[in-house]
């Protein structure tokens, strides 16, 4: 007897998941606001400090679909993180002239991701600038001589080696914890000198730091404070404006073999450009980097 021939099977799509779709949207979204923001109409020339300026010459159609990607973000935000942050606190770090406004926003989303801020740390433009340093460079070699040898690389270069002290400050590759007696003496020695100002000297450290940028650092000096930063915690984002990310800061750190270390996220002025920081801060929970935001190489969000 002759077997009937076995029909061949198709092969079912996979479907993807609801987070993965609401990821995706966001992502559309983005590159949608993106392209009234900073496309050829009047945001083409947006900069740091004439936002509120360039939005006023928006037509009500830019404007709706504006409103309407900025409250898709905020509402679908806590869906996407799916408690990703929960039992990671995050120690935040700001740079000279940071928007306060940005700043709010990103706490709320970091708590909207199930987490919250182990402390807030502004770093001082005797830091940043690269004004002083020789005031750091001595007070790495007198540090590296006042705590364990083993915290920091004694060789390493002015900024990456004070980056080191400052990430042994804040953050932790473990899990949150107490500071210990070296971490204590170190963060107080950069109070004292500074080149820190702590909202709570006694907060816990963290595995998980957002830089947020500010005003103009000097690119070598970003460069080597991040690159110190990475080798002490868990994961590291480095977030700036539209601004920092077309002609400022965080350009020049993306052409810096330091940002490879990190994420780097743009666009944080808006609630789209928040949402993807808070995502990228889970991504590095696995310590996967990458360039996101409006000029970001790796694209709009981390989908991943």
């Amino acid at each position: 007897m002759v077997r009937p021939a076995l029909r061949t099977l198709r092969r079912i799509p996979r479907l993807i998941s609801y987070r993965q779709h609401v990821v995706s949207l966001v992502a559309v979204f983005l590159a949608l606001a993106v392209g009234v923001v900073l496309g050829g109409g009047p945001l083409s020339e947006l900069g740091r400090d004439d936002s509120a300026t360039a939005a006023d010459g928006l037509g009500p159609g830019e404007e709706r679909t504006l409103t309407f990607a900025e409250d898709f973000a905020a509402t679908a935000a806590p869906q996407l993180y799916d408690g990703g942050l929960r039992g990671r606190s995050v120690a935040l770090l700001t740079a000279p002239g940071v928007d306060e406004e940005a700043v709010s926003g990103l706490t709320a989303q970091i708590e909207a991701a199930g987490s919250s801020l182990a402390g807030r740390y502004d770093l001082g433009t005797e830091l940043v600038s690269g004004s002083s340093k020789t005031l750091v460079d001595t007070l790495g070699t007198q540090l590296v001589e006042q705590v364990d040898s083993g915290l920091v690389d004694a060789e390493a270069t002015t900024y990456v080696r004070i980056g080191q002290f400052l990430g042994r400050a804040v953050a932790t590759t473990g899990a949150p914890q107490r500071p210990s007696t070296d971490a204590e003496t170190v963060r107080q020695s950069l109070v004292a000198g500074e080149l820190l100002t702590a909202t709570d000297e006694d907060a816990r450290l963290a595995p998980l730091v957002l830089l947020v940028l500010g005003d103009d650092a000097e690119p070598t000096v970003l460069a080597g404070l991040v690159s110190g930063l990475a080798t002490t915690a868990t994961g590291v984002v480095v977030a700036g404006d539209s601004g920092a990310a077309t002609s400022g800061d965080l350009a020049d750190l993306r052409e810096d073999p330091a940002a490879t270390q990190v994420t780097t996220v743009d666009g944080i002025e808006t609630v789209l450009g928040q949402v993807t920081a808070v995502l990228a801060l889970v991504r590095e929970i696995d310590g996967t980097g990458g360039s996101f935001g409006a000029a970001g190489e790796a694209g709009p969000v981390p989908l991943g």
